[in-house]
């Protein structure tokens, strides 16, 4: 570990149950972005977009306002994996797929840590899909950051769960025939509370997602588009540079959704089937456009903006919060069954009375000689 400042820094008020950040002690020093970089050299190949996430991720956590050593940072296999060596908080480098059921139980136990998990697509969508549906459909007070660059690029090029149909690479040199997964309608899907996508050159947007993302009482579920500049170069220019503001929905809750540099185009529902398009705000008014709600309990408005892209109906892609959910957690609920099952610590005969009932329950037998 470095050696922090002493100056006092304003504490953050954390305490509140609403919060995914309730319980984790707060820092009393001022913690700057160095303090959570470690002194290993990073090693990814010149131009990936992990370097962004990680310069963007250390720099966000000195604003939670949360000890250093209470951060933990669990990782998978892949090149997003190796996050822990880059990262001066604890951490571990799991195995392939795995790292939200190792999260979970950290998560679990540890009520006092914010914990990370740092995911690629292949990782989290292939053999980890399991471990992370189930994750995210218990609702586990957890961070999960998910680079998606469509393509395994650790193992040298070969498509992903999220390469376009048609990707000719390694492991499909006549183009992949693999209908792609929509990572945001997996999560929505399982029932994550928090769902958002971010872009890794856009480090304004990814700073506040991420921040709002660590600060949701929940599994917060964040797609990242990254670029691998060695494998699938240049898979998500359309949404950098000069004409970004024509490629990119920017959802805002509370506010009405909007495409184009000029906001002259807007979401709104089919009169006749239902459905989500997009029409000249001209021409219908702005009182028809979908207004974005990130928080209500029905997924259904997240889910369709997931799939809008997909439909055919924008050339854009959503970015931004699609929900941010209120939602109990599975780790609160397991803590206060605990509780429960342990009875008063002041009432020693009381406690040893609920094991019995815990351990014997309704199926037991007496056996008679």
């Amino acid at each position: 570990m470095s050696t922090t400042s002493s100056i006092s820094a304003p504490a953050a008020d954390l305490s509140g149950a609403d919060t995914g950040l309730a319980g984790v002690p707060v820092t009393d020093v001022t913690l700057k972005r160095r303090d959570f970089a470690s002194d290993q050299e990073v090693r990814w190949c010149p131009g990936c977009g992990d370097y962004s996430i990680l310069s963007t991720f250390q720099g966000m956590l000195p604003k939670l306002g949360i000890k250093k050593e209470n951060a933990v940072v669990i990782s998978g296999i892949g090149c997003s994996s190796r996050f822990p060596y880059y990262m001066n908080t604890y951490g571990m480098h799991t195995i392939h797929g795995r790292a939200p059921a190792i999260a979970t139980g950290l998560a679990v136990s540890r009520p006092d840590l914010a914990v990370f998990v740092m995911t690629g697509d292949g990782d989290a969508l292939s053999i980890g899909g399991n471990h992370l549906i189930h994750a995210m459909r218990r609702n586990v007070n957890l961070t999960i950051l998910m680079f998606n660059n469509q393509i395994y690029g650790l193992t040298k090029g070969q498509y992903s769960p999220t390469s376009e149909a048609g990707s000719v690479t390694k492991s499909s040199p006549m183009g992949s025939v693999d209908y792609p997964f929509n990572p945001l309608s997996v999560a929505l899907g399982a029932g994550c509370s928090f769902v958002a996508r971010a872009l890794d050159s856009d480090r304004k947007g990814l700073d506040e997602t991420l921040t709002t993302a660590a600060h949701h009482r929940g599994t917060s579920f964040v797609e990242i588009y990254q670029n691998c500049p060695i494998f699938n170069d240049g898979a998500f220019d359309d949404y950098k540079g000069p004409e970004a503001a024509e490629r990119i929905v920017r959802l805002v809750d509370g506010e009405p959704i909007l495409l184009g540099a000029d906001r002259s185009k807007g979401v709104v529902r089919d009169p006749v089937n239902g459905s989500l398009t997009v029409t000249e705000v001209a021409q219908v008014g702005m009182d028809h456009v979908v207004v974005h709600d990130a928080t209500r309990p029905d997924p259904s408005l997240a889910f369709e903006l997931a799939h809008l892209h997909d439909s055919g109906q924008i050339s854009q892609i959503p970015l931004g919060i699609l929900r941010s959910a209120s939602l109990p957690t599975y780790d609160d609920m397991v803590r206060d069954q605990l509780r429960l099952a342990g009875g008063s610590a002041d009432d020693k005969p009381a406690r040893d009375a609920a094991l019995q009932q815990l351990l014997r329950g309704n199926d037991t037998w007496q056996v008679h000689n």
